[in-house]
């Protein structure tokens, strides 16, 4: 049996914490998702070009979210800081349910967007459980918190499924009172987080002075990093959010649309078991670059058919392609900046990448209102590309740095 340290104990403590956070609250993401669209098609008159903009109400959420976020859990702490931030989570919830009883898609696409901000300290849980980890533990300690994510691909769409007439005839309205709940049992697993004073490791940077962002942000490595989360993030929202339209488009019933996306957020998380291991293995680019090509894959699936089954193995590799993509990308990132500096980078990049998201879904409904379902995934081909070039300039990059030095 390997000896673990204390540091370690205690980084594996904090991880699962917030790994049962992300289970809990982390899933008024899918659900938000999975019935965002379709919500809005149903609130919507004859337009229905505007149909994902309540999904991209939540993406720009997390965007605009990022940065506050960031500094509050800085100026509050990580426990008190994420309690705030389930509290905001329960508020759209709240908000969501309101505007469906009251037949207002623009107070519904409002209520996304305040979920939305809830998501933003969601998406901290994965800088909280590296920073609190040795730097050998890192990559471990944010799959750890994503393999929550299996949980949430299954806790999200079953609520959908249970919920989503539980207040009839207002179609939908059951759902995001569910997020209420979701949202205060996570606060209970929060409440539980005791972070150490300082995370040990064999390099330790926490005392160093921190530089101008600008001068952290043009690292090559920070700067490809960035790109590819961008690119993965993007690209599985611009997908994902307009599958449940096509699907619905094609004949397919809304409860197979959702399960649909639960089979794509089980692929997006349920890899994150080892993630962590395959980058200590295999390095940070090198599961980047797998990501890229699986995203490919699922352009490939997505354009051979309309069948449910092609439907359903495109959004699986499209879940394991943003995993690699993302969790490598994270990594790459976690790696360029020192203890002084996480607060403004992380924000900075959290900001950059769900705004990015955030045009990503809206983008998506446009497309497929007038391209259709294959539009979407034909541009996977040229953006996967560009990453991988960039990760390939990187590998160049570093090659002539050893050479000359």
């Amino acid at each position: 049996m390997t000896l673990r340290t204390p540091a370690e104990r205690d980084a594996r403590r904090t991880a699962l914490i917030l790994a049962s956070a992300q289970a809990i609250i982390g899933s008024a993401a899918p659900i938000s998702i999975s019935l965002g669209a379709l919500a809005g098609v149903y609130l919507l008159g004859t337009d229905k070009s505007l149909a994902t903009a309540p999904v991209t109400g939540f993406n720009v959420g997390v965007a605009l979210g990022a940065i506050p976020a960031a500094a509050l859990i800085r100026r509050l702490g990580q426990r008190h800081g994420f309690l705030s931030g389930a509290l905001v989570t329960a508020l759209g919830g709240l908000l969501a349910t309101i505007a469906l009883f009251q037949a207002s898609f623009w107070l519904f696409a409002a209520g996304l967007l305040v979920i939305g901000l809830g998501g933003a300290f969601v998406q901290q849980f994965r800088f909280a459980a590296a920073d609190n980890a040795p730097s050998a533990f890192k990559a471990k300690a944010i799959s750890f918190v994503l393999a929550g994510g299996v949980f949430t691909a299954i806790i999200g769409p079953q609520t959908v499924i249970f919920t989503r007439e539980l207040l009839a005839p207002v179609m939908f309205a059951g759902s995001f009172a569910a997020i209420l709940v979701l949202a205060a049992i996570g606060a209970v697993f929060l409440s539980l987080l005791r972070v150490p004073e300082k995370a040990a490791g064999p390099v330790d940077h926490s005392e160093a002075p921190a530089r101008p962002l600008m001068e952290i942000v043009s690292q090559p490595q920070f700067a490809v990093g960035l790109l590819c989360a961008v690119g993965s993030y993007a690209l599985m929202s611009f997908v994902m959010t307009g599958a449940p339209l096509a699907m619905v488009g094609c004949g397919f019933s809304p409860d197979e649309a959702t399960l649909g996306i639960s089979w794509h957020v089980m692929a997006m998380f349920a890899p994150s078991f080892f993630t962590g291991a395959l980058i200590s293995r295999f390095g940070k680019e090198t599961i980047v670059a797998a990501g890229l090509l699986l995203l490919i894959g699922c352009a490939f699936v997505a354009l051979s058919g309309i069948e449910l089954w092609q439907f359903w193995t495109a959004l699986i590799l499209l879940g394991l392609g943003w995993n690699f993509g993302f969790i490598g990308a994270t990594s790459m990132v976690a790696g360029t900046y020192r203890e002084s500096e996480k607060g403004k980078v992380q924000g900075l990049h959290d900001f950059i990448l769900f705004g990015s998201v955030a045009v990503g879904s809206l983008a998506s409904g446009m497309v497929y209102n007038s391209a259709g379902w294959d539009m979407l995934n034909w541009v996977i081909f040229p953006v996967t590309g560009i990453c991988l070039a960039a990760l390939g300039l990187l590998a160049l990059w570093r090659a002539h740095g050893t050479a000359r030095a």
